[in-house]
């Protein structure tokens, strides 16, 4: 016969106990509907980087999505000043490829010639050209 044992509680590090008092705290002194503070919110993110998203929530009893929106990529934390500031890349431009130069001649049975001498890094459009140059020999 097997003898039937309470529940075990799980263990809750002293970080998570310190969040959770506190958010129970404002939980019983807020005003109806009030949204929770940031600061509990970036501690509550804090913890959820380092113990996992779904743990945290539950153990906060917190919305598990709410919560997710305050991490980051790899459920890391972002910080609110991270949340409102713009970001911004420094696009780094590449140094000037040598100026490149080719000569493409064209000749029909006909003795009509083209020649297209290309300098630089912009193409004409090579394919209409040649198009052009063939159609008006036929």
């Amino acid at each position: 016969m097997k003898a039937i044992t309470a529940p075990q509680k799980s263990f809750v590090s002293p970080q998570v106990e310190s969040v959770r008092l506190r958010l129970e705290s404002w939980r019983r002194n807020r005003k109806r509907r009030s949204p929770i503070p940031e600061q509990l919110w970036a501690s509550a993110a804090e913890l959820a980087g380092e113990y996992g998203l779904a743990k945290i929530a539950r153990a906060l009893r917190l919305d598990y999505y709410s919560l997710k929106e305050r991490l980051g990529p790899g459920n890391q934390p972002i910080s609110p000043e991270a949340k409102t500031q713009p970001m911004f890349v420094e696009l780094v431009p590449q140094a000037p490829a040598a100026i490149s130069e080719c000569t493409i001649e064209l000749d029909d049975p006909a003795g009509a010639r083209m020649r297209v001498h290309i300098k630089g890094t912009a193409l004409p459009d090579l394919a209409g050209l040649s198009e052009a140059f063939w159609r008006a020999r036929t």
